[in-house]
């Protein structure tokens, strides 16, 4: 596996290659989600570039940054396991330079849930995703589904900017317990463990009923919230029951709605989702 800080250096090497080339950026402490993009970006292309960069401009506190969990040897190690071809480490400058002031708004799909209880949080995912595209010039990108709609922020950047990139969603991959893993999870205390499977239940408990046939989504949303809410360390930040492309709230759930939740769960903040299939 080849390791490049520096963009042109990366540019270089990657440049006029006879290959097909996949992206999975992350912003490190690689888990089995991260390694499922991988992997299937491997089965899809020749060759295959993680990036890892935490990106200061998505997050909306200081602290959250600042604990943001980090271990890049080990990452390496993984990497290098799975067989990845090209990873990037950028230091901050090489990504925001000095008198860097471009921001890309996506728009309404950046508005709501995610984007209403993080201002400018979009915002910051959409141009460090723009900046990686445009560096790496892959074929395909790979994204988490648990992050459903950073992924519809992605997927209408593409193609409102014309980026020749296919964007790939790839399913969530959860714990045995049933909680989606995610690089906070180990900010949890066993309790607090305990009380994020709830949020998995309850989901899934609206897909239950469904799959039974109840389509109000004022009622499906009630049983997320009574089931998340049952423990006291939980506190339910928003549930939505919208569209996948856009994320306009609905009122009657159909075919390839999506539920989504955001937790704090102590002092961590968990999203999760499920589909409506």
């Amino acid at each position: 596996m080849e390791i490049f800080q520096n963009i042109s250096e990366l540019r270089k090497e990657i440049s006029g290659g006879k290959f097909t080339l996949g992206l999975v950026p992350t912003m490190g402490y690689l888990h089995d989600g991260h390694i499922s993009l991988i992997r299937r970006s491997k089965g899809q292309n020749i060759k295959t570039a993680v990036s890892i960069f935490v990106n200061p401009t998505q997050f909306n506190r200081a602290e959250d940054l600042d604990n943001y969990p980090s271990d890049l040897s080990s990452d390496i190690t993984i990497l290098e396991r799975e067989g990845v071809d090209y990873l990037f480490t950028p230091d901050l400058f090489h990504i925001y330079p000095e008198h860097f002031e471009t921001e890309i708004n996506v728009g309404s799909v950046s508005l709501p849930l995610e984007g209403a209880s993080r201002p400018g949080h979009f915002n910051g995912v959409a141009t460090v995703v723009c900046k990686l595209l445009n560096i790496f010039r892959p074929d395909t990108v790979y994204f988490g589904q648990k992050d459903a709609q950073q992924c519809s922020v992605v997927q209408t950047m593409v193609k409102d900017l014309n980026i020749d990139v296919r964007v790939v969603v790839c399913p969530t991959i959860r714990d045995s317990d049933g909680v989606a893993l995610s690089s906070r999870n180990i900010n949890l205390s066993k309790c607090e463990r305990e009380s994020a499977i709830l949020i998995n239940k309850g989901l899934f408990q609206a897909l239950a009923e469904w799959e039974k046939g109840q389509k109000k989504a004022s009622i499906l949303k009630n049983i997320v919230r009574q089931k998340i809410s049952s423990s006291p360390l939980n506190h339910l930040e928003y549930v939505s029951l919208a569209r996948q492309n856009d994320f306009i709230e609905q009122n009657c759930a159909e075919r390839e709605s999506i539920i989504s939740v955001a937790v704090m769960v102590g002092s961590t903040r968990l999203i999760d989702n499920v589909v409506l299939k």
